[in-house]
């Protein structure tokens, strides 16, 4: 017999998981603006402004990180096992970044600093370039798939009760080969620079970085479309890990992810709304005066991201596929968490909204006054 709520609360869990992903990626603006300090900041001033717009939001970007991370893991435990267990050594570099982004702000402007402003500065850079392209990379495999078996069996092998291994000796890097994963890592890193840009028009009032930032805009949003474009036609024609509902196995499936879009118009109108909206953001920021380009390709970010993250598991699609053994490949139905567990964790999901709440509350407090040159000479506590 069906159980009808447990598909539910899988459906339910993925879609939680997903806009986690999608506003991950829209805060990772912080991180592409990490990569422009020395681009549009051309003064130790200039610099310390833009570093310090994005140290008061760089901890949104982090904790979205990490709950990102530990909803996967309550909700679907096998592939938090499968992707971190055996991919380690890029999350491991993902991880490495983040530390010494936090390092970075902590320590950029303290008394003493026998390192320097400047070589933290550099980790910063490092965390912006490394931490988005590898995470694009690593969201790209949901789509292209990774070499890794699963076997249950193994749990009853006491002596080596190991689930899922790793068949390659480069334990997720190999990602960074393919080139459609990397044409994805690609696009985010210059999505991330084209929000940072539109986030310093918006929130530094200083009429040289406003200049240049304008101008960097432009720059950055032709690769984006290049690599996302090259990324989003790949991805419609060619083959998906398709599952067959009654039987579960896998197969590939010709055009399988613009199928699901079709298939799902709901998601269908999600992706060309959010697809037009960070256009338009873009344009309207370029072609005028205009400062709040942020929240049109911030929104348009979210909605397209998400759109996304929902063909990759919905319509009976394996979200993360085994190249190795394509029955090993992952579903929201046969690496989720039990019944009770995502029933549970739906109880307490209910709070999220005040979590978004708060976080609205805190993002509007911190931008009640634009950052300009007299705050900086001000303020007492400065990243």
């Amino acid at each position: 017999m069906i159980d009808t709520t447990f598909i539910f609360l899988q459906h339910y869990w993925w879609f939680i998981i997903s806009l986690l992903g999608a506003l991950l990626v829209f805060l990772l603006f912080v991180q592409g603006g990490q990569t422009l300090i020395y681009t549009i900041g051309k003064t130790e001033t200039e610099r310390t402004m833009l570093v310090n717009a994005l140290g008061r939001k760089w901890e949104f970007t982090f904790t979205t990180l990490v709950t990102f991370g530990g909803a996967f893991f309550a909700s679907f435990p096998l592939f938090y096992s499968t992707s971190f267990g055996g991919a380690y050594w890029v999350w491991m570099a993902i991880l490495f970044c983040f530390v010494i982004q936090a390092v970075s702000y902590e320590y950029r402007s303290k008394p003493n600093n026998f390192l320097g402003a400047r070589t933290f500065e550099i980790f910063l850079f490092v965390n912006g370039l490394l931490g988005t392209v590898l995470l694009g990379t690593a969201v790209a495999t949901f789509f292209t798939g990774s070499q890794f078996s699963v076997s249950k069996i193994n749990l009853t092998n006491l002596s080596n009760p190991v689930i899922s291994s790793w068949e390659t000796p480069w334990h997720g890097l190999e990602a960074a080969l393919n080139l459609h994963n990397l044409s994805l890592g690609l696009a985010v890193f210059f999505l991330a620079r084209v929000l940072a840009i539109l986030y310093f028009m918006n929130h530094v009032n200083h009429d040289q970085i406003n200049a240049r930032s304008r101008k960097q805009l432009l720059y950055n949003a032709i690769p984006f479309l290049f690599f996302f474009l090259t990324f989003v036609i790949w991805l419609f024609i060619r083959d998906g890990f398709a599952v067959n509902p009654t039987n579960g196995l896998v197969f590939m499936q010709k055009n399988k992810y613009l199928l699901n879009l079709i298939q799902m118009p709901v998601v269908l109108i999600m992706f060309l709304t959010g697809v037009v909206l960070v256009l338009w953001g873009i344009t309207k920021s370029l072609l005028k005066t205009y400062t709040k380009g942020i929240w049109f390709t911030g929104f348009g970010t979210v909605l397209t991201v998400l759109s996304l993250f929902l063909i990759a598991g919905y319509n009976n699609t394996a979200y993360y596929p085994s190249t190795f053994n394509l029955q090993h490949s992952l579903t929201i139905f046969n690496s989720s968490s039990s019944k009770f567990t995502l029933t549970v964790m739906s109880f307490v999901s209910l709070l999220v909204p005040f979590v978004v709440a708060y976080i609205w509350y805190a993002w509007k407090s911190i931008n009640v006054k634009k950052i300009d040159e007299e705050e900086i000479r001000t303020e007492t506590h400065v990243y």
